[in-house]
């Protein structure tokens, strides 16, 4: 089912292409500009969103091998995620159950036991209290009642998903709306880590934006890329996650041919995002690769974080090292001193409050998607979670 979904996404871009029109919403959008800004909204949105909905944490090329593990922190929470002897991964808050020190320091790594280094507590790859430092100083514990607090992780299309909450319930299949099923035909699981960077960006939303807007390629990166891209976009929703494509008119010489013939990686082009922080965008310099670009709010409604992580669907050789290593480099430019300088600018002059509200036009409609939802996600209480995004997927199925 997920294969003819591509097909299908070819063929509507084709029919764009061939009719000469382009994808659009019954109206304008307005978005209130405040709301880029406002702490009360910011700390709502780590509460319900962040702190609420499966974040796509890390990859499983970066993490393959028993023992495997990744620590990070996300919104506020210290993460550590485990690949354990049999495979499997787990997620844990990386913090000691003794005092609460944070166990492995930000990275990743491979380790049989997870060592506290304040007073040498030790845990296993699935979390439990393994080792207790001078145990008849300290006295009897349950050591089954002091593992690691777990968190709900699922590894899908090559992606492990984390829920920062330890008592969620969510359902992980209405969550991602079939979305996993589409995303696996990059095959990410079988690719190949290349680098990572980390660039500094303006408030969340104001990022997130950036990802689904082909309206501002050829003019804001005039003098890089954007002479060539286009700016006009199709948007393709599941649940919450959007694909984001532009047309195509090389697919008319695809539409002749048996759909079996398809080459899929062809069909793999776009912008793929993840709800609420995942951009997946392909390249083709140095080898197949994509940039898989996780987007975190910082400290403040104005700060956020975006990690980049460049991955190639081969081990590269050493020519086609350089041409990534160009590429990527140029990509971090792109971001950092193109969109993110640009979004750090919009910010300031949005606290003016000279403008009441922001403008998403009838060709953004991947904008409007994003802002309409986030507004409902906010005020859906928990025990509603599951049904909303049931309904969102459901309004949104092939």
């Amino acid at each position: 089912m997920a294969h003819a979904d591509l097909i299908a996404m070819a063929r509507e871009n084709h029919a764009y292409v061939a009719s000469g029109t382009i994808q659009q919403t019954d109206d304008v959008c307005r978005v209130p500009a405040h709301l880029y800004f406002d702490r009360a909204r910011w700390d709502l949105e780590m509460k319900q969103v962040f702190r609420r909905v499966p974040l796509a944490l890390a990859l499983t090329c970066e993490m393959r091998n028993p023992g495997d593990y990744k620590a990070m922190d996300v919104a506020g929470v210290p993460v550590l995620i485990s690949r354990d002897s049999t495979g499997s991964v787990r997620a844990f808050v990386n913090m000691c159950s003794h005092r609460g020190a944070v166990l492995m320091p930000a990275g990743n790594g491979n380790a049989k036991r997870f060592t506290c280094p304040y007073h040498a507590w030790s845990y296993g790859q699935d979390g439990a209290l393994i080792g207790v430092y001078a145990p008849k100083d300290f006295g009897d514990i349950d050591r089954s009642a002091y593992g690691l607090t777990e968190l709900r992780a699922v590894e899908r299309a090559g992606i492990i998903w984390v829920v920062l909450d330890p008592r969620s319930t969510i359902d992980f299949d209405a969550f991602l709306a079939g979305y996993d099923e589409v995303l696996g035909h990059f095959g990410f699981a079988d690719w190949h880590f290349f680098e990572r960077r980390t660039v500094k960006g303006p408030n969340w939303k104001i990022a997130y934006d950036g990802y689904m807007d082909l309206y501002h390629l050829p003019i804001l990166h005039k003098n890089t890329f954007g002479p060539q891209m286009p700016n006009q976009a199709i948007y393709t929703a599941y649940g919450a996650h959007q694909r984001v494509s532009s047309p195509d008119p090389g697919l008319a010489a695809l539409m002749d041919q048996p759909e079996s013939s398809w080459p899929t990686a062809r069909l793999m082009g776009g912008v793929w995002t993840i709800f609420p922080h995942i951009s997946i965008a392909s390249f083709e310099g140095g080898g197949r690769s994509v940039m898989f670009s996780q987007l975190f709010p910082g400290d403040s409604p104005e700060e956020s974080y975006t990690v980049q992580n460049y991955v190639m669907e081969h081990a590269p050789d050493a020519a086609q090292i350089e041409a990534a290593t160009a590429q990527f480099k140029l990509l971090e430019y792109v971001v950092e001193s193109e969109d993110y300088a640009t979004g750090l600018a919009q910010q300031r002059a949005l606290k003016t409050g000279v403008r009441e509200h922001v403008l998403f036009g009838r060709n953004e409609g991947g904008g409007q998607h994003f802002h309409r939802l986030l507004d409902e996600l906010l005020v859906t209480p928990d025990d509603q979670l599951n049904d909303f995004f049931a309904r969102l997927a459901a309004s949104t199925s092939r």
